[in-house]
């Protein structure tokens, strides 16, 4: 490897860990029966807080709770993933990085 393709690469990994941080500070929310529940994740995919709202508690069905945080949960996961490809995918032209990338 020449010193130019060296420079790049470290050029590169300190792009990546720049928007590393910046995926932590950012967030994506996603919401399920009519905001019942509402889930905020980060674009690491790590979620930061669920809201229930009171209604949603009070209808004793414990089933259908469930399944409406699961759903919020996955669809804001889902998000954070997307935007954090798409942060990702302007710093390396599309190029998949294991670990990164993937």
């Amino acid at each position: 490897m020449n010193l130019s393709m060296m420079k790049q690469a470290m050029e590169l990994k300190s792009n990546l860990d720049k928007a590393q941080k910046e995926l932590e500070k950012l967030t994506v929310e996603a919401e399920a029966g009519n905001g019942a529940v509402k889930v905020t994740a980060n674009g690491k995919q790590k979620v930061l807080s669920i809201k229930i709202a009171p209604e949603a508690v009070e209808t004793g069905k414990v089933a259908n709770l469930e399944k409406l945080v699961f759903k919020a949960v996955t669809d804001a996961l889902e998000k954070s993933k997307k935007l954090a490809e798409e942060k990702l995918k302007k710093l390396t032209g599309g190029m998949k990085i294991p670990g990164i990338t993937d």
